[in-house]
Parts: structure tokens; sequence; C-alpha cells
């Protein structure tokens, strides 16, 4: 079946099909749920668990695992399908992580409004980690911007020059405050899991998780408590009909 949804303010009529629970034993509304908890907060598999038991839900953490690993790219692809267009001005930043002890770079892009673009996982930031993170974003986004904002890394000069040169870039630690204040909530995570095991799976795991996390994190500071909710309605709207789950028969 085809889901559609017009949202006030978001753009013109969206349309995609959901993801298959063919196989499962659990309904969506479940699974939709975990994942849900999972990528939202800073909660470990086991916990997520614990919070469904204490619902009555019997399913184990293992399970879990398997449905956010299966469905969290989904519906974090579903998600950016349906965010406006992204900003003509995009911040880029760089901020190391260490993998069962050696360091590895989080290349993030976000527009001018705290949208998170593109993310990927590096072990170098040199002028070739640069390029191919530019790369990545140019061909996701099918566009250049109109201003590139950095920090100081001459590495970020060396790439706009090759592949963005038309491009005004404007090179200051100060102003790129947007993209290190978007690595905050990967930092929290970071610390809840204790790192991560390997480089394959933190990249899986952030590409979905900034995806999710950031749908359920407005600018709540800019907003009115009934603004608020407001918002939050909209969106959990939005997470059911790309989780499949809008028009179901409520459970008795």
């Amino acid at each position: 079946m085809i889901l559609k949804l017009i949202v006030p303010g978001r753009g013109s009529l969206v349309s995609s099909a959901p993801p298959s629970y063919k196989g499962h034993r659990y309904p969506a509304e479940i699974i939709s749920h975990c994942v849900w908890l999972y990528f939202r907060f800073p909660l470990s598999f086991r916990e997520v668990e614990e919070l469904m038991l204490a619902r009555g839900v019997l399913v184990s953490h293992e399970t879990v695992r398997r449905w956010c690993a299966k469905f969290g790219q989904a519906y974090a692809n579903g998600l950016r399908r349906r965010r406006p267009r992204p900003g003509d001005k995009w911040h880029l930043d760089e901020v190391f992580v260490r993998i069962n002890g050696e360091r590895h770079y989080l290349w993030r892009a976000v527009d001018q409004h705290g949208n998170v673009l593109d993310i990927l996982l590096q072990s170098r930031r040199d002028a070739k980690a640069a390029k191919r993170f530019m790369a990545k974003l140019m061909k996701k986004q099918r566009r250049v911007p109109r201003v590139l904002v950095t920090d100081k890394l001459r590495s970020y000069g060396v790439a706009r020059q090759e592949l963005m040169r038309s491009v005004e870039h404007r090179s200051h630690k100060g102003l790129n405050n947007r993209a290190e204040n978007s690595h905050q909530p990967t930092r929290q995570r970071e610390r809840a899991m204790k790192g991560f095991r390997s480089a394959g799976a933190a990249q899986r795991f952030l590409s979905a998780f900034s995806g999710i996390s950031p749908h359920f994190r407005p600018r709540r500071h800019l907003m009115t408590a009934v603004g608020h909710r407001a918002e939050m309605t909209i969106r959990f709207a939005i997470w059911e009909q790309i989780t499949g789950i809008a028009g179901l028969p409520a459970a008795a």
C-alpha cells in the first residue's frame, strides 16, 4: 500500500511505501516503537527490552537489535524524504571518535537550519578524506551550496578548490558552531554505548541515528510549550506514516 501525507508548511505531497513486516511475529506497532526507543533515547537493547516488559510485551534484546539493524535505516530514509529542501548554506565539521582504541573521524554536514545533510566515518582527516566526503555529499544532495562554512582545517580548502570551485568558502572556527553543536547528541550516545566496536557498525548506527534522532529534537528553545506540542504531534504523525502504522486498527 502507498501512503500519502500532506503536512502544513512541509512542502508538497509526499508518497512512499512503508517497510514490509512480512514474516515478523510481532506487529508493526511494537517493532517501530522499539526502534524509536533505541534511536531516540540513550538506551541499550537490554533497557529497551526492560521497558517493553514493563508494558507487558515479551521481546528479547537480541530481537530488538535485529529490528534496529533491519528497519533503522529504512525509517531514517523515510524521514529524510519528508524533510523540507535543505538550505543553501552548508556547515562542515569533523570530530574524532575512538573505535577499539583507534582514532577515527566523523565528518558531518548540516545546513543553516541545523538539518543533518550527511555523515561519513573515516580513518583520516586529510584532503583525500575531505574530497571523499564532499563528493558523497554532493551526490546525495544533487547540487552544490551557495556558501560553504568550515573550520580552519586546510583539507576543506583543497577539496573545495577541486570540487566546488565556484562556491563561496568561509573558513573560521567561530562561524561553524552550527555543525559543532550537531555533534552533541552523537557524543551523548557514544558515551552511553561505551564506544563503538567497529567502523562499519559505527557508520551503520550513526547513519540511522542521524536520520531518526533529529526528527524528534525540534529547536524547543525557540518554541512555546503549546507550539512544541503541536510540532511534536506533526512529527509523530510523520513517524507513523513512514513506519506504516498509520491507519492500523488500535490494539484492544
